[in-house]
């Protein structure tokens, strides 16, 4: 179940005294767009990118080359036929030759400009000038169109991400300058007016206004902020204007973040991409060795008198031949399948993670900040002897004081007045914290903690999480912090569960909150009170067919986001390194993305399948029937071009999804 491709390994530092993760203000990613060409190498060496900038050149020769053509058909002009067809075709052909002769010359010889440099050239040996003529024309014409297809879909797809700020308002004791974003410092002023996109991560110090984050999360309303709260780059200022403190260098920001993935989001193949390059490479050279039996065997047997019709057919095959329909819709439908999911604030950092998403079929969720929440409140404090609730309090706030734990940021945050002068701290992994003194010692965690030590506490059963306090070996009383289910978690547990999806959960609370969660939330099984490095091996223990997804937020998920066969970090405010370990990262809190997800990686594999098997149906179908002269050369284009423009029309309904 190990997953490939990660080289990080992470180390566990949260104090998981009740299996609750640090959410840092950093930010996850959002993928719509791939940096690779998918489709300019086809596998057979023929680049079918013609740029924007010789869409019009291309036009041009395509008329030159048939109004050539048809002055050829004037009788005046009849004794110069032969001159005008060999025109007409070089001004069409002429790159496909060239390219050809390159291509032999570097050792490159079954590429698609060979196969249609030796199907004209053999057309014109045999006295069919239009018919090589038309074939050449065709065939720019489908490269034509299937290159503004594919530009198109690369447009659309790089709309998504145009998030790149191109300057920032810096205030500085001279006023306000425009300067490059990553010219920046953390802690610097910037100004963002109404309109424009937000150059840095940072927290708003004066202003209010609406933010448009629709690029981020794929959320189309729009999210107020004010002071004191924190911004992602990217999103844009559509109302009031911000004064912002830059918290993050540019190369660190969120939108930095986003592009990076970006440019790295098809880097890996996935294992139907492997194949067909490799298909490629060996279907075409067999199918040109062919060709060749097809034009001399049956003339040697039957007489020379049939090479004609012989040879005509044998260009048949040569025509059909070139694998492009299958190299080219293969990847464009996972660069679409990347794009349509980024449109949807779902960044999938490969095609190889969307092609293993879609035969997902158990799911395990973290519990805080994943399902529930993560805002937690003191909602009890329940001193023991003689203790006061301040005093309880106040010991707690100490301890938890140096601790970046949810939980404990809520115990120091219902706390107002105390001071952890003097004291050193230490984190238990999955336990608490320890505060000491000259002459005191602190305890403030879990039971466990308290027992290692030799003190006794008593758990209650409701549904908050309980820390408990010692002083000095003395028993002081616990505190009860409370969090919430997320609203959205019942509805995609309940889609997870109509797409026969099983789930589960891993927490390192107590049972009685983590059975009272998934009893509430429908989930099949669960497993509590985890240290982080059970979470790994408990993850690996459960069983599954298909392929086994964790849902984490947390630093200290990032282990198991790593062993996943797709790990998802959830939360645009999640932590670093759960982005970083997550193959899958959901740009808000919304667990429904997960579903959504599903059904993208799903329906891109569907639409693969569908070119894969159409592809090679045609082509295998004209192949048979070419020997028997029961295919024209017309039809033969249709089998190479027109399929390729199919198959890439419907590789691009992967960009559309409900």
């Amino acid at each position: 179940m190990s997953k490939n491709n990660h080289s990080q390994s992470c180390a566990c530092s949260s104090h998981e005294h009740h299996e609750h993760h640090e959410n840092n203000n950093s930010t996850a990613c959002s993928c719509s767009s791939c940096s690779n060409n998918h489709e300019g190498d086809c596998g057979c060496g023929h680049d079918h990118e013609h740029g924007s900038e010789s869409i019009k050149p291309i036009i041009i020769r395509l008329i030159i080359s048939l109004v050539i053509l048809a002055a050829s058909s004037i009788p005046a002009v009849a004794d110069f036929k032969i001159i005008l067809y060999v025109v007409s075709y070089l001004v069409i052909g002429y790159d496909v030759l060239y390219s050809a002769l390159k291509n032999i010359l570097h050792g490159s010889v079954f590429d698609e400009n060979f196969l249609m440099a030796i199907a004209t050239i053999g057309a014109f040996a045999i006295g069919e000038y239009r018919e090589a003529i038309f074939v050449m024309v065709f065939y720019q014409t489908g490269e034509l169109l299937q290159s503004i297809t594919l530009a198109n879909s690369r447009k659309s797809i790089s709309s998504l991400l145009d998030i790149r700020p191109d300057f920032a308002n810096l205030v500085s004791e001279n006023g306000i300058s425009k300067v490059d974003p990553d010219k920046v410092q953390v802690g610097d002023i910037i100004h963002v007016k109404p309109g424009e996109k937000i150059p840095l991560d940072g927290i708003v110090i004066e202003g209010n206004s609406y933010l448009d984050v629709s690029a981020l999360t794929g959320e189309s309303l729009p999210a107020e902020v004010g002071e004191n709260q924190g911004v992602l780059s990217g999103s844009i200022n559509t109302s009031g204007l911000l004064k912002i403190r830059v918290t993050k260098p540019f190369g660190e920001s969120t939108v930095s973040k986003i592009l990076e993935l970006t440019e790295n989001a098809s880097t890996k193949k996935t294992k139907t991409e492997r194949f067909i390059t490799r298909f490629s490479k060996i279907y075409t050279p067999i199918v040109c060795a062919l060709a060749l039996v097809v034009a001399t065997v049956p003339p040697l047997i039957l007489g020379f008198d049939v090479f004609t019709s012989w040879l005509n057919r044998a260009l048949i095959f040569l025509v059909v031949s070139c694998p492009c329909a299958l190299v080219i819709s293969v990847p464009l439908g996972y660069f679409g399948g990347i794009g349509g999911s980024s449109k949807n604030g779902i960044l999938v950092k490969g095609s190889t993670h969307l092609d293993v998403l879609s035969k997902v079929d158990t799911i395990v969720f973290d519990k805080t900040g994943t399902l529930t929440k993560g805002n937690f409140k003191i909602c009890q404090v329940a001193p023991f002897g003689e203790f006061t609730k301040e005093n309880l309090l106040k010991t707690a706030a100490i301890a938890e004081s140096q601790s970046n734990h949810p939980i404990a940021k809520a115990i120091v945050a219902g706390c107002d007045d105390f001071s952890a002068d003097g004291y050193t701290f230490t984190e238990e992994s999955g336990r608490g914290m320890i505060a000491t003194s000259e002459n005191t010692t602190i305890l403030c965690g879990n039971h466990k903690l308290l027992a290692e030590h030799g003190i006794s506490a008593e758990s209650s059963e409701d549904e908050s999480t309980q820390v408990f306090v010692a002083i000095n070996g003395e028993y002081m009383g616990s505190l009860s912090i409370a969090d919430e289910i997320k609203e959205d978690s019942f509805g995609a547990i309940s889609q997870l569960k109509k797409q026969h999806i099983k789930t589960a959960m891993l927490t390192g609370d107590k049972k009685s909150t983590a059975d009272r969660v998934r009893e509430k939330l429908g989930i099949d099984f669960c497993l509590s009170e985890l240290l982080p490095a059970d979470k790994v091996e408990n993850f690996e223990s459960i069983p599954h067919e298909g392929s086994i997804v964790f849902v984490g937020d947390g630093i200290n998920d990032a282990p198991v986001l790593a062993r996943a066969d797709v790990g998802i970090a959830m939360g645009g405010v999640g932590s670093d390194a759960a982005i970083e370990a997550a193959d899958v990262v959901i740009m808000n809190d919304s667990l429904s993305k997960i579903p959504l997800a599903i059904r993208i990686a799903k329906k891109t594999k569907r639409i693969i399948k569908q070119n894969i098997v159409f592809s090679l149906t045609i082509k295998g179908l004209v192949l048979l029937l070419a020997p028997f002269n029961l295919v024209s050369m017309w039809l033969a284009i249709f089998a190479d071009v027109g399929v390729a423009i199919l198959a890439t029309l419907n590789a691009t309904r992967t960009l559309r999804i409900k």
